[in-house]
């Protein structure tokens, strides 16, 4: 659910604003930004994507939504968030940085076919100054334990929360300060954190911001778990082979005629059909030839009415994605050494 716009808007405003909450789950703060769309030439937002483990497909939907924010005339921004690794509890650690960085930034760059290129931050190249730090220290000042275990508990391991992780929230909140942006994009998973942020940066005398917040991608062997980098089971990193991508999503979960946590419609949906107008799938002519679909609701109405066999489906999303991450591919297996560098979670399945 959203707010409803307090401010009288334009057309033009209307149409972006459907662009920024076309699939997104819920946005905090609608009223404010309808009115900085209808009244500031640079409305700028950024995604944050600490730099943990390998990039897959679920990081990748998420960045997607760029697309559309483009689209509507955002400025966009991407933080490579290397500080934020190492506070979840070390999930990159200190030494790694730098390595982590370079790795998911080349994924992100290579991944996507930008009309307008993002622009990319470390999050270090800000978050070590001397009034970030003492922000960070002032913020920490007001927020009592428990509001800070709040914030992270769907974000960060917190299994016995250490220090860093009740500071990861203060982090990102001020971020949006530093960024200079008028929203952030999260998955629903950060919502805690969000609303955080729109509590505490007015305290410092600071403005709150926008919060755009998208539905969490499902794990590919369906409903109870979200896609993460530490089950490589279930999620397709983004310079797999041909081979590989091609019998995970033929073992993916996408029962005939069902909609609910079908992770390859999630697929077209979240994806496909942000980035493209139209999805081809091919059948036998014997089972009626090949159908094209102008929208995802399209498709999912003949899913629905099994008209497409899962397998015709994943065949098609398949050929996407192998197309879609070619250059990234490609990239790495010209540069196996770089993989081998980061670890064994990082080599393709």
């Amino acid at each position: 659910m959203t707010e409803k716009s307090a401010v009288d808007t334009s057309a033009d405003t209307k149409a972006r604003l459907d662009l920024v909450r076309r699939n997104a789950a819920e946005l905090i703060g609608e009223a404010e930004l309808a009115e900085k769309l209808e009244g500031k030439k640079n409305v700028s937002a950024y995604i944050g994507r600490a730099t943990t483990g390998p990039l897959h497909i679920g990081h990748v939907i998420s960045m997607n939504k760029l697309l559309d924010l483009q689209k509507a005339g955002i400025k966009t921004k991407i933080l490579l968030a290397d500080i934020h690794a190492a506070l979840d509890d070390q999930k990159a650690r200190w030494n790694e940085l730098d390595k982590r960085v370079e790795y998911t930034r080349k994924c992100i760059e290579l991944s996507f076919d930008w009309n307008t290129p993002p622009e990319y931050i470390r999050g270090s190249d800000y978050q070590l100054s001397k009034e970030y730090v003492l922000d960070v220290l002032k913020m920490a000042s007001l927020a009592t334990i428990e509001r800070a275990k709040r914030a992270a508990s769907e974000v960060t391991r917190m299994k016995n929360p250490k220090v860093s992780e009740l500071i990861y929230p203060v982090f990102q909140a001020l971020d949006e300060q530093y960024l200079d942006v008028d929203m952030q994009v999260g998955g629903l998973d950060q919502r805690h954190i969000f609303v955080f942020a729109r509590e505490y940066l007015p305290l410092l005398g600071y403005e709150k911001r926008a919060e755009l917040m998208l539905p969490i991608v499902t794990s590919m062997h369906g409903p109870g778990a979200k896609m993460s980098s530490s089950a490589p089971e279930g999620h397709i990193k983004v310079y797999e082979t041909p081979e590989t991508i091609m019998k995970k999503m033929n073992q993916a979960y996408c029962p005939e005629g069902v909609v609910g946590d079908n992770f390859v419609l999630q697929l077209a949906k979240f994806m496909i059909f942000v980035d493209q107008d139209s999805l081809v799938v091919e059948r036998e002519t014997r089972f009626g030839g090949e159908m094209r679909f102008d929208s995802y609701e399209q498709l999912e109405r003949s899913f629905l009415r099994k008209e497409i066999h899962p397998k015709d489906l994943k065949a098609a999303v398949s050929k996407y994605l192998i197309k879609k991450f070619s250059r990234v591919r490609s990239y790495f297996e010209s540069n196996p050494d770089l993989l081998k560098e980061l670890g064994p979670a990082f080599l393709p399945s």
